[in-house]
Protein backbone atom coordinates (compact mmCIF):
# COMPACT_ATOMS: atom_id res chain seq x y z
CA UNK A 1 0.00 0.00 0.00
CA UNK A 2 2.88 2.65 1.24
CA UNK A 3 4.56 1.41 -2.49
CA UNK A 4 0.85 2.43 -4.17
CA UNK A 5 0.55 5.44 -2.38
CA UNK A 6 4.48 6.83 -3.34
CA UNK A 7 4.22 6.03 -6.96
CA UNK A 8 0.33 8.32 -7.15
CA UNK A 9 1.99 11.09 -4.98
CA UNK A 10 5.02 10.68 -7.73
CA UNK A 11 2.79 10.70 -10.54
CA UNK A 12 0.36 13.52 -9.33
CA UNK A 13 3.71 15.62 -9.11
CA UNK A 14 4.81 14.62 -12.09
CA UNK A 15 1.79 15.97 -14.06
CA UNK A 16 1.70 19.32 -12.06
CA UNK A 17 5.62 19.86 -12.97
CA UNK A 18 5.14 18.65 -16.91
CA UNK A 19 2.02 18.74 -17.76
CA UNK A 20 1.02 22.41 -18.97
CA UNK A 21 -2.24 21.40 -20.56
CA UNK A 22 -3.62 20.47 -17.40
CA UNK A 23 -3.18 24.37 -16.45
CA UNK A 24 -6.71 25.52 -16.21
CA UNK A 25 -5.56 29.62 -15.30
CA UNK A 26 -2.36 31.23 -16.68
CA UNK A 27 -1.46 31.81 -13.11
CA UNK A 28 -0.49 27.90 -12.82
CA UNK A 29 1.29 27.71 -15.97
CA UNK A 30 5.00 27.67 -16.10
CA UNK A 31 7.32 27.98 -19.28
CA UNK A 32 9.92 25.74 -20.32
CA UNK A 33 11.97 28.32 -21.37
CA UNK A 34 11.80 29.57 -17.81
CA UNK A 35 10.21 32.78 -19.41
CA UNK A 36 8.92 35.31 -16.80
CA UNK A 37 5.98 37.79 -17.09
CA UNK A 38 4.74 40.73 -14.91
CA UNK A 39 1.19 39.75 -15.86
CA UNK A 40 -1.27 37.39 -17.02
CA UNK A 41 -4.78 36.99 -18.54
CA UNK A 42 -7.23 33.99 -19.28
CA UNK A 43 -8.71 35.08 -22.46
CA UNK A 44 -12.66 34.55 -22.06
CA UNK A 45 -13.04 32.38 -25.59
CA UNK A 46 -10.75 29.54 -27.50
CA UNK A 47 -9.70 28.32 -24.24
CA UNK A 48 -6.72 30.50 -24.55
CA UNK A 49 -4.03 32.36 -22.06
CA UNK A 50 -1.65 35.95 -22.40
CA UNK A 51 1.49 36.40 -20.69
CA UNK A 52 2.75 39.86 -20.70
CA UNK A 53 5.38 42.50 -19.85
CA UNK A 54 5.46 45.69 -21.24
CA UNK A 55 8.34 48.31 -20.45
CA UNK A 56 7.46 51.76 -20.80
CA UNK A 57 11.01 53.14 -21.21
CA UNK A 58 11.44 51.43 -24.35
CA UNK A 59 7.53 51.40 -25.37
CA UNK A 60 8.49 46.95 -25.80
CA UNK A 61 5.57 44.63 -25.10
CA UNK A 62 6.83 41.13 -24.52
CA UNK A 63 4.36 38.26 -24.97
CA UNK A 64 3.60 34.83 -24.72
CA UNK A 65 0.42 33.14 -25.63
CA UNK A 66 -1.15 29.93 -25.24
CA UNK A 67 -3.61 28.11 -26.70
CA UNK A 68 -5.27 24.81 -28.76
CA UNK A 69 -4.99 24.67 -32.16
CA UNK A 70 -8.63 23.33 -33.73
CA UNK A 71 -6.58 20.62 -35.07
CA UNK A 72 -3.31 18.97 -34.83
CA UNK A 73 -1.88 20.75 -37.24
CA UNK A 74 -3.63 23.85 -37.14
CA UNK A 75 -2.61 26.87 -36.09
CA UNK A 76 -2.41 29.41 -33.34
CA UNK A 77 -2.51 33.52 -33.48
CA UNK A 78 -2.36 36.40 -31.30
CA UNK A 79 -2.56 39.99 -32.63
CA UNK A 80 -2.73 43.77 -31.94
CA UNK A 81 -4.65 45.78 -34.08
CA UNK A 82 -3.55 49.71 -34.03
CA UNK A 83 -6.81 51.01 -36.62
CA UNK A 84 -9.64 48.66 -35.08
CA UNK A 85 -11.14 45.61 -33.17
CA UNK A 86 -11.53 43.03 -36.10
CA UNK A 87 -9.02 41.42 -37.94
CA UNK A 88 -8.57 43.63 -40.68
CA UNK A 89 -5.63 45.78 -40.16
CA UNK A 90 -4.30 43.01 -37.25
CA UNK A 91 -0.97 43.14 -36.99
CA UNK A 92 -0.17 39.06 -35.87
CA UNK A 93 2.06 36.78 -34.66
CA UNK A 94 1.24 33.23 -35.49
CA UNK A 95 2.57 29.77 -34.76
CA UNK A 96 2.13 26.54 -36.31
CA UNK A 97 4.57 23.43 -37.27
CA UNK A 98 6.03 23.89 -40.35
CA UNK A 99 6.66 21.43 -42.77
CA UNK A 100 9.70 19.05 -40.81
CA UNK A 101 7.06 19.31 -37.75
CA UNK A 102 8.76 22.02 -35.61
CA UNK A 103 7.54 25.00 -34.26
CA UNK A 104 7.73 28.36 -35.97
CA UNK A 105 6.09 31.74 -35.51
CA UNK A 106 5.83 34.03 -38.31
CA UNK A 107 4.12 37.64 -38.87
CA UNK A 108 1.04 38.19 -40.68
CA UNK A 109 0.21 41.84 -41.41
CA UNK A 110 -4.00 41.31 -42.14
CA UNK A 111 -4.92 43.99 -44.61
CA UNK A 112 -8.22 42.11 -46.09
CA UNK A 113 -9.60 38.21 -45.67
CA UNK A 114 -9.39 37.24 -49.36
CA UNK A 115 -5.96 35.47 -48.66
CA UNK A 116 -3.87 36.21 -45.39
CA UNK A 117 -0.23 35.64 -46.17
CA UNK A 118 3.05 36.07 -44.59
CA UNK A 119 3.87 39.38 -44.19
CA UNK A 120 6.38 42.20 -42.47
CA UNK A 121 4.25 43.74 -39.39
CA UNK A 122 3.97 47.53 -39.29
CA UNK A 123 6.14 47.60 -36.19
CA UNK A 124 9.57 45.68 -35.27
CA UNK A 125 9.22 42.10 -33.73
CA UNK A 126 12.35 40.20 -32.34
CA UNK A 127 12.71 36.99 -30.21
CA UNK A 128 9.94 35.19 -31.43
CA UNK A 129 9.89 31.62 -30.60
CA UNK A 130 7.20 28.44 -30.64
CA UNK A 131 6.88 25.14 -28.59
CA UNK A 132 4.40 22.79 -28.31
CA UNK A 133 3.92 20.99 -25.02
CA UNK A 134 0.72 18.65 -24.00
CA UNK A 135 -1.32 19.73 -27.07
CA UNK A 136 -0.81 23.29 -26.51
CA UNK A 137 0.63 25.63 -28.61
CA UNK A 138 3.24 28.42 -26.82
CA UNK A 139 4.42 31.43 -28.96
CA UNK A 140 6.66 34.21 -28.14
CA UNK A 141 7.58 37.55 -28.91
CA UNK A 142 8.60 40.81 -28.00
CA UNK A 143 7.01 43.73 -30.12
CA UNK A 144 7.84 47.40 -30.12
CA UNK A 145 4.56 49.68 -29.81
CA UNK A 146 4.54 52.94 -32.01
CA UNK A 147 4.42 56.19 -30.13
CA UNK A 148 0.51 56.49 -30.12
CA UNK A 149 -0.37 53.54 -28.75
CA UNK A 150 2.06 53.52 -25.93
CA UNK A 151 0.94 56.72 -25.08
CA UNK A 152 -3.01 55.52 -25.05
CA UNK A 153 -1.87 52.59 -22.34
CA UNK A 154 -4.40 50.14 -24.02
CA UNK A 155 -4.22 47.89 -27.18
CA UNK A 156 -6.89 46.12 -28.82
CA UNK A 157 -5.56 42.53 -29.19
CA UNK A 158 -7.34 39.58 -31.06
CA UNK A 159 -6.29 35.88 -31.08
CA UNK A 160 -7.27 32.75 -32.46
CA UNK A 161 -6.77 29.14 -33.67
CA UNK A 162 -7.48 27.45 -36.83
CA UNK A 163 -7.39 24.03 -38.22
CA UNK A 164 -3.88 24.37 -40.80
CA UNK A 165 -1.63 25.85 -43.04
CA UNK A 166 -1.09 25.25 -46.71
CA UNK A 167 2.22 26.87 -47.78
CA UNK A 168 2.21 29.61 -45.85
CA UNK A 169 -1.38 30.49 -46.20
CA UNK A 170 -3.60 30.26 -43.41
CA UNK A 171 -7.16 28.53 -43.59
CA UNK A 172 -10.01 29.72 -42.84
CA UNK A 173 -10.79 29.70 -38.82
CA UNK A 174 -14.29 28.45 -37.47
CA UNK A 175 -17.09 31.46 -37.33
CA UNK A 176 -18.72 30.61 -34.43
CA UNK A 177 -19.80 32.63 -31.16
CA UNK A 178 -16.17 31.65 -29.52
CA UNK A 179 -14.10 32.38 -32.82
CA UNK A 180 -16.11 35.31 -33.31
CA UNK A 181 -15.84 36.69 -29.57
CA UNK A 182 -11.95 36.48 -29.54
CA UNK A 183 -11.10 39.76 -29.05
CA UNK A 184 -10.95 42.79 -26.06
CA UNK A 185 -8.45 45.40 -25.15
CA UNK A 186 -5.27 44.60 -23.08
CA UNK A 187 -4.40 47.21 -20.31
CA UNK A 188 -0.58 47.86 -20.97
CA UNK A 189 -0.24 48.77 -16.98
CA UNK A 190 -1.08 45.40 -15.90
CA UNK A 191 -4.47 46.67 -14.13
CA UNK A 192 -7.22 44.40 -15.58
CA UNK A 193 -6.91 41.08 -13.93
CA UNK A 194 -8.40 37.47 -14.34
CA UNK A 195 -10.85 37.15 -17.14
CA UNK A 196 -10.96 40.04 -20.00
CA UNK A 197 -13.63 40.86 -21.65
CA UNK A 198 -15.03 42.21 -24.91
CA UNK A 199 -18.30 44.01 -24.97
CA UNK A 200 -18.94 44.71 -28.71
CA UNK A 201 -18.07 41.00 -29.50
CA UNK A 202 -21.05 40.22 -26.96
CA UNK A 203 -23.37 42.34 -28.34
CA UNK A 204 -22.24 41.41 -31.54
CA UNK A 205 -23.10 37.51 -30.66
CA UNK A 206 -26.18 38.97 -28.64
CA UNK A 207 -27.67 40.35 -32.21
CA UNK A 208 -26.95 37.06 -34.16
CA UNK A 209 -29.18 35.01 -31.81
CA UNK A 210 -32.04 37.65 -32.05
CA UNK A 211 -31.57 37.25 -35.87
CA UNK A 212 -31.82 33.24 -35.33
CA UNK A 213 -34.99 33.35 -33.05
CA UNK A 214 -36.92 35.53 -35.42
CA UNK A 215 -36.18 33.31 -38.29
CA UNK A 216 -36.92 30.52 -36.38
CA UNK A 217 -40.47 31.43 -34.80
CA UNK A 218 -41.07 33.19 -38.77
CA UNK A 219 -39.72 30.81 -41.41
CA UNK A 220 -38.86 27.77 -39.35
CA UNK A 221 -42.86 27.62 -37.62
CA UNK A 222 -45.41 29.76 -37.86
CA UNK A 223 -44.53 29.31 -41.86
CA UNK A 224 -45.05 25.76 -41.85
CA UNK A 225 -48.71 25.96 -39.64
CA UNK A 226 -49.74 28.52 -42.04
CA UNK A 227 -49.51 25.45 -44.68
CA UNK A 228 -50.64 22.82 -42.61
CA UNK A 229 -53.99 25.18 -42.06
CA UNK A 230 -54.89 25.96 -45.05
CA UNK A 231 -53.75 22.84 -46.75
CA UNK A 232 -56.06 20.25 -43.98
CA UNK A 233 -58.34 22.66 -42.28
CA UNK A 234 -60.07 23.70 -45.71
CA UNK A 235 -61.87 20.45 -46.61
CA UNK A 236 -63.68 19.93 -43.68
CA UNK A 237 -67.26 21.48 -44.09
CA UNK A 238 -68.39 24.47 -41.88
CA UNK A 239 -64.37 25.46 -41.49
CA UNK A 240 -64.84 27.90 -45.10
CA UNK A 241 -64.19 30.99 -44.26
CA UNK A 242 -62.50 30.10 -40.38
CA UNK A 243 -59.71 28.46 -41.84
CA UNK A 244 -58.74 31.08 -44.60
CA UNK A 245 -58.44 33.54 -41.53
CA UNK A 246 -56.38 31.54 -39.59
CA UNK A 247 -54.14 31.20 -42.56
CA UNK A 248 -53.82 34.73 -43.54
CA UNK A 249 -53.46 35.17 -39.90
CA UNK A 250 -50.60 32.70 -39.11
CA UNK A 251 -48.77 33.57 -42.30
CA UNK A 252 -48.88 37.16 -42.35
CA UNK A 253 -47.15 37.15 -38.84
CA UNK A 254 -44.94 35.18 -39.91
CA UNK A 255 -44.37 37.72 -42.94
CA UNK A 256 -43.55 40.25 -40.42
CA UNK A 257 -41.42 38.58 -37.64
CA UNK A 258 -39.20 37.46 -40.67
CA UNK A 259 -39.21 41.06 -42.32
CA UNK A 260 -37.39 42.36 -39.11
CA UNK A 261 -34.77 39.19 -38.85
CA UNK A 262 -34.13 39.61 -42.51
CA UNK A 263 -33.97 43.28 -41.23
CA UNK A 264 -31.28 42.27 -38.86
CA UNK A 265 -29.51 40.08 -40.71
CA UNK A 266 -28.45 43.05 -43.28
CA UNK A 267 -27.42 45.18 -40.42
CA UNK A 268 -25.19 41.76 -39.07
CA UNK A 269 -23.70 41.79 -43.28
CA UNK A 270 -23.05 45.47 -42.75
CA UNK A 271 -21.21 44.87 -39.86
CA UNK A 272 -18.86 41.82 -40.85
CA UNK A 273 -17.29 43.42 -43.63
CA UNK A 274 -15.03 40.56 -45.32
CA UNK A 275 -16.89 37.50 -43.94
CA UNK A 276 -19.89 36.27 -46.42
CA UNK A 277 -22.22 33.69 -45.80
CA UNK A 278 -23.26 33.27 -49.46
CA UNK A 279 -26.20 30.34 -50.00
CA UNK A 280 -27.51 31.57 -46.53
CA UNK A 281 -27.63 35.26 -47.62
CA UNK A 282 -28.59 34.35 -50.76
CA UNK A 283 -31.54 32.13 -49.51
CA UNK A 284 -32.38 35.09 -47.00
CA UNK A 285 -32.91 37.40 -50.08
CA UNK A 286 -34.75 34.89 -52.37
CA UNK A 287 -37.31 33.86 -49.09
CA UNK A 288 -38.41 37.62 -48.17
CA UNK A 289 -38.42 38.38 -51.93
CA UNK A 290 -41.36 35.87 -52.56
CA UNK A 291 -42.90 36.26 -49.52
CA UNK A 292 -43.64 39.77 -50.69
CA UNK A 293 -44.95 38.40 -53.63
CA UNK A 294 -46.79 36.48 -51.99
CA UNK A 295 -48.16 39.56 -49.35
CA UNK A 296 -48.79 41.80 -52.74
CA UNK A 297 -50.12 38.56 -55.26
CA UNK A 298 -53.66 38.21 -52.06
CA UNK A 299 -54.98 41.69 -53.09
CA UNK A 300 -54.73 40.09 -56.78
CA UNK A 301 -56.64 36.98 -56.08
CA UNK A 302 -59.64 36.34 -58.56
CA UNK A 303 -63.03 35.34 -57.17
CA UNK A 304 -63.91 31.73 -56.69
CA UNK A 305 -65.71 31.40 -60.01
CA UNK A 306 -63.15 33.40 -61.61
CA UNK A 307 -61.81 31.82 -65.26
CA UNK A 308 -57.76 32.73 -64.07
CA UNK A 309 -58.53 31.40 -60.51
CA UNK A 310 -57.58 27.93 -61.59
CA UNK A 311 -54.18 29.75 -62.51
CA UNK A 312 -53.97 32.12 -59.44
CA UNK A 313 -53.95 28.74 -57.41
CA UNK A 314 -51.37 26.98 -59.23
CA UNK A 315 -48.97 29.57 -58.68
CA UNK A 316 -49.95 30.39 -55.17
CA UNK A 317 -49.47 26.57 -53.86
CA UNK A 318 -45.80 26.36 -56.33
CA UNK A 319 -44.53 30.01 -54.55
CA UNK A 320 -45.80 28.60 -51.14
CA UNK A 321 -44.38 25.27 -51.09
CA UNK A 322 -41.14 27.05 -52.28
CA UNK A 323 -40.96 29.20 -49.45
CA UNK A 324 -41.89 26.14 -47.13
CA UNK A 325 -38.86 24.21 -48.36
CA UNK A 326 -36.80 27.23 -48.16
CA UNK A 327 -37.38 28.25 -45.25
CA UNK A 328 -36.38 25.52 -43.22
CA UNK A 329 -33.48 25.27 -45.26
CA UNK A 330 -32.20 28.08 -44.60
CA UNK A 331 -33.36 27.66 -40.75
CA UNK A 332 -30.70 24.95 -40.65
CA UNK A 333 -28.24 26.89 -42.61
CA UNK A 334 -28.23 29.72 -39.61
CA UNK A 335 -28.29 27.11 -37.36
CA UNK A 336 -24.87 26.04 -38.31
CA UNK A 337 -23.66 29.28 -38.65
CA UNK A 338 -24.27 29.95 -35.53
CA UNK A 339 -23.22 27.26 -33.85
CA UNK A 340 -25.54 27.28 -30.29
CA UNK A 341 -25.50 24.48 -28.26
CA UNK A 342 -26.72 21.09 -29.46
CA UNK A 343 -29.69 21.06 -27.41
CA UNK A 344 -31.55 24.58 -29.83
CA UNK A 345 -30.63 22.34 -32.67
CA UNK A 346 -32.33 19.31 -31.46
CA UNK A 347 -35.26 21.43 -29.93
CA UNK A 348 -36.10 22.81 -33.75
CA UNK A 349 -35.82 18.76 -35.32
CA UNK A 350 -38.45 18.03 -32.27
CA UNK A 351 -40.50 20.47 -33.77
CA UNK A 352 -40.43 19.95 -36.88
CA UNK A 353 -40.78 16.34 -36.80
CA UNK A 354 -43.74 16.70 -34.83
CA UNK A 355 -44.89 19.50 -37.47
CA UNK A 356 -44.36 17.27 -40.12
CA UNK A 357 -46.21 13.82 -38.54
CA UNK A 358 -49.10 15.95 -37.64
CA UNK A 359 -49.47 16.83 -41.43
CA UNK A 360 -48.87 12.95 -42.32
CA UNK A 361 -52.00 11.96 -40.34
CA UNK A 362 -54.10 15.06 -41.23
CA UNK A 363 -53.26 14.34 -45.51
CA UNK A 364 -54.55 10.43 -44.40
CA UNK A 365 -57.36 11.83 -42.44
CA UNK A 366 -58.57 14.50 -45.31
CA UNK A 367 -58.31 11.78 -48.50
CA UNK A 368 -60.32 9.45 -46.31
CA UNK A 369 -63.33 13.03 -46.09
CA UNK A 370 -62.50 13.86 -49.82
CA UNK A 371 -62.94 10.48 -50.79
CA UNK A 372 -65.86 9.36 -49.14
CA UNK A 373 -67.91 13.18 -49.89
CA UNK A 374 -67.55 12.52 -53.86
CA UNK A 375 -68.83 8.69 -52.49
CA UNK A 376 -71.88 10.32 -51.14
CA UNK A 377 -72.08 12.89 -54.20
CA UNK A 378 -71.81 9.96 -56.91
CA UNK A 379 -74.44 8.00 -54.67
CA UNK A 380 -76.86 10.72 -54.91
CA UNK A 381 -76.29 11.63 -58.19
Amino acid sequence: MASSSSMILGFSIWLLLFSPALSLTCTSQKFTNNNLYSHCLDLPTLSSFLHYTYDSSNTSLSVAFVATPSASAGWIAWAINPTGTGMAGAQSLVGYKDSKGAMTVKTYNISGYSSVKESNLLFDVWDTSAYESGGLMWIFGKIKLPEDLAKAGKVNQIWQVGPSVDAGTLTKHDFSAANLGAKGTLDLSGAQTGVVTDTGASDLIKKKNIHGILNVVSWGILLPIGVIIARYIRPFEGMDPAWFYLHISCQFSAYIIGAAGWGTGLKLGSKSKGVTYSTHRNLGIALFSLCTLQVFALFLRPKKDHKYRFYWNIYHHGIGFSILIMGILNVFKGLDILNPEKKWKTAYITVISVLGGIAALLEAITWVVVLKRKSNRSTKT
